[in-house]
């Protein structure tokens, strides 16, 4: 019975998953948002949020915990420089998943995920060109 075994496989041995979220919220957290399955998104999602948790904190156990999580200190210092600022009054649901549909070659369900508050540059930066 799988009572209390909460994530998924995602036909992976432990290390290996571990290193998968490690480079996946590595690159939600340099590029704000990435498409992958939806598997994928929802568990990257319990593994991103708590690091952003303890990212508000702003402490010194709390990034050793988070550098433990994610090894690179660059990315640590853009998620406690960048991403936690925003969301200090915001008490969870820092992401969000938006279905795509299917992949072409396996049909797997493809979807976004994203952080909810962040200001898209390309975004705004289009719109100011398009009012010139």
């Amino acid at each position: 019975m799988r009572h209390k075994k909460k994530g998924r496989k995602l036909g992976r041995k432990a290390g290996n998953r571990r290193a998968l979220f490690m480079n996946l919220a590595s690159q939600i957290i340099t590029y704000k948002r990435i498409k992958t399955t939806d598997a994928k998104a929802k568990d990257l999602r319990t593994f991103l949020e708590p690091l952003i948790t303890l990212a508000k904190k702003n402490d010194l156990h709390s990034r050793r915990m988070v550098i433990r999580k994610l090894p690179n200190k660059a990315i640590v210092k853009t998620l406690y420089n960048e991403i936690a600022p925003i969301y200090a009054d915001r008490k969870g649901g820092y992401t969000r998943i938006v279905k795509l549909g299917y992949r072409d070659n396996d049909r797997a369900p493809v979807s976004i995920i994203e952080f909810v508050d962040m200001v898209d540059v390309s975004t705004s930066t289009e719109k100011e060109t398009d009012a010139s």
